[in-house]
């Protein structure tokens, strides 16, 4: 059986993703795809935005890819925009809420890019669900993390202004997939009892009942620079990217 998982994102934060289907499903087949050379999606209108993932998904069919995650916050606030690609595209926002509603947190907070939180898309997810949330945008952690930063004083200054209203919270959602490289770093924040919620193991549980082959072959694809990727995919979650090519779509 032919298959070949897809995971899009405008920089490394979808390989938080990456390196867990690695450590908890195997040798699945995956093509990463970074578009860094592009505006970020976090600044992109709605339209544009959707018209780049549309181009990005055909470019990585052509590519033999079966199945795609967007990794990416930011962009999945446009996946209702997206064409019919007949293909599975699943984002990361709806299985966020799922995983955040099943725990059922007393005082929940959500950290996230502007796009994200300006979106709705959490407040309005949780609502439907009759929970109420505390968000914060998280501006610059997700440009430091994918400069290869996870412990400098700028980064903790941030971080702390950001989760200074969020450290009594019982649980944190991480909408970011950048995030997950300093939950160490935030954890020393806030309350010893706050729990950060990665959403990275529901996407997991999705690509699982993908049921895609075991094949092996893994390949790497940036619009942006190649060097740049590969460093701070080591330094943010420790995968080490052997080979990435530039491309162009």
């Amino acid at each position: 059986m032919a298959g070949r998982l897809g995971i899009i994102d405008w920089g490394i934060g979808g390989v938080s993703i990456y390196g867990l289907v690695k450590e908890q499903i195997g040798d699945v087949s995956v093509t990463y795809f970074s578009d860094t050379g592009a505006k970020p999606y976090g600044k992109m209108p709605r339209r544009e935005l959707a018209a780049r993932l549309d181009l990005a998904i055909a470019f990585l069919k052509s590519r033999g890819v079966t199945n795609v995650v967007i990794g990416c916050n930011a962009a999945s606030t446009a996946i209702p925009d997206l064409a019919d690609h007949r293909i599975p595209v699943e984002g990361v926002i709806e299985p966020a809420i799922r995983l955040t509603a099943d725990i059922a947190p007393a005082r929940l907070g959500v950290i996230g890019g502007r796009r994200t939180i300006t979106s709705g898309a959490y407040r309005k997810g949780f609502a439907a669900r009759g929970m109420g949330v505390t968000q914060r945008i998280a501006q610059p952690l997700s440009a430091l993390i994918e400069s290869g930063d996870v412990g400098s004083e700028d980064l903790r200054t941030a971080a702390k202004r950001i989760l200074g209203p969020l450290r009594n919270c019982s649980h944190i959602l991480l909408a970011c997939t950048h995030y997950p490289a300093i939950t160490p770093l935030l954890q020393q924040l806030v309350s010893t009892e706050t729990q950060f919620i990665d959403p990275a193991s529901e996407m997991i549980g999705i690509i699982r009942r993908w049921r895609l082959p075991h094949t092996g072959g893994d390949v790497f694809l940036t619009t942006g620079d190649a060097e740049a990727m590969k460093t701070a995919a080591a330094k943010a979650f420790g995968v080490t990217i052997s080979t990435a090519d530039k491309v162009s779509i």
